[in-house]
């Protein structure tokens, strides 16, 4: 019965036992142990090459997320990392940013409570309304409005975007902007919301935003707006 490891490991052991001196084991034998065939090690042995070219590639591409990493001064996500090297101009797939953070034992942040959450203590109230709109987005303009909270990020600090779109036509109906989650910025997105389209809006339009639990996925709704 082999050793429990990756074949890798057992492969980088066995050759560690060769390279001693005084080692009165063949390779044959210690293959057999760890549960490896020797054409495999052998195999291993002539792809040493690659390897260390690959670790020299990881090494230089984790220099590179690691700087994006640090930037502005927080510490990110693979996909706040991707999004950083892609403004510098550079494409790196997140499966590989999640591969070298792992490798290189670069933990990502925990994320932050969603805004709503947030929203909802502030309110003092613990109610969310049903989930009517069931991911059924297209139905026709102005009936199913998306609303969510999105952070932006500047030289000195970041701020929050709240806006409200179309479902059906994916157009941006109102936003707002501010420097502080507070709950008036969000409603002043539904003034706006109001005062611009609400002549279009009658009392069957819904206004939906996630609000993520950690087993179900209700949703607030605002509604009827006319």
């Amino acid at each position: 019965m082999g050793i429990q490891a990756p074949a890798e490991v057992k492969f980088a052991l066995i050759h560690e036992a060769v390279q001693q001196d005084g080692n009165a084991l063949s390779i044959s034998y210690m293959c057999d142990i760890a549960g490896v065939s020797r054409s495999g090690y052998y195999a291993w042995i002539g792809a040493a090459p690659a390897r260390q070219k690959r670790e020299i590639h990881d090494k230089a591409d984790f220099v590179l997320i690691l700087e994006a990493y640090r930037f502005r001064g927080y510490k990110k996500g693979a996909r706040s990392i991707y999004m950083r090297l892609l403004h510098q101009g550079i494409v790196m797939n997140i499966k590989k940013i999640r591969r070298l953070m792992k490798k290189y034992n670069l933990a990502c942040p925990i994320r932050k409570a969603n805004p709503y959450r947030r929203m909802a203590k502030a309110l003092a109230t613990s109610n969310v309304a049903p989930n009517i709109v069931n991911r059924d987005f297209r139905k026709e303009p102005r009936k199913v409005l998306l609303t969510d909270i999105t952070y932006l990020f500047f030289a000195t600090g970041k701020c929050y975007l709240s806006t409200i779109l179309d479902a059906f036509t994916h157009e941006v109906l109102a936003y707002r902007v501010s420097l502080s989650l507070k709950v008036d910025f969000v409603l002043e997105t539904v003034d706006q919301l109001r005062k611009k389209h609400g002549s279009t809006l009658d009392n069957t339009t819904i206004v939906h935003s996630d609000y993520a639990e950690e087993k179900t996925m209700p949703k607030f709704m605002i509604s009827p707006l006319h």
